[in-house]
């Protein structure tokens, strides 16, 4: 494991989406508005429900962020996929925080429940994410995860085997 520290604030995960906190060519979140939460309360390479590693992350819900003025006008919703995009950068900044190197990139998603939605009066988004496999090789480096998302402690949106990987080319 890399010696990062195991919660990061707003400025840390900016620092990220620069490529400065990994180093350039690293596993990197992307600039508002597309960074999809505010702070990483908790990160491990061992903990979580199977010991493979998790992220636990939190997003602030004000009623001027981007999105709920577009989608859909007159009926605010956060999109679903937005909460899918958040679960899979948390999932690529763990491989970087492990210390494993490459640009990430999502490969998939096994499952997608959505079972609520985010309209403006809601105030904090929760993800948790337990790692189910987290693999390095000579040929791959890859994080297979479950994860849901909260909405002010109700779940909203739960996913089965993501799958993001880490790629030096």
């Amino acid at each position: 494991m890399a010696d990062y520290p195991t919660s990061f604030g707003k400025d840390d995960l900016l620092k990220c989406a620069r490529g400065e906190l990994f180093g350039p060519g690293n596993a990197q979140l992307p600039e508002p508005p597309m960074l999809m939460m505010d702070r990483i309360t908790d990160i491990s390479g061992d903990g979580g429900a199977h010991g493979k590693g998790h992220v636990l992350a939190e997003f602030d819900i004000t009623p001027d962020l981007w999105f709920f003025e577009c989608h859909f006008p007159g009926n605010p919703i956060m999109p679903g996929c937005l909460g899918l995009d958040g679960l899979w950068q948390l999932t690529g900044f763990n491989l970087g925080w492990r210390g494993w190197t490459g640009r990430g990139y999502a490969l998939g998603v096994g499952e997608v429940k959505l079972k609520g939605m985010v309209r403006p009066d809601r105030k904090m988004l929760t993800y948790k994410i337990d790692f189910t496999k987290a693999v390095q090789t000579r040929r791959l480096t890859m994080g297979v995860a479950d994860g849901i998302v909260e909405a002010d402690g109700e779940v909203i949106y739960e996913v089965k085997d993501m799958k993001v990987a880490l790629s030096e080319s």
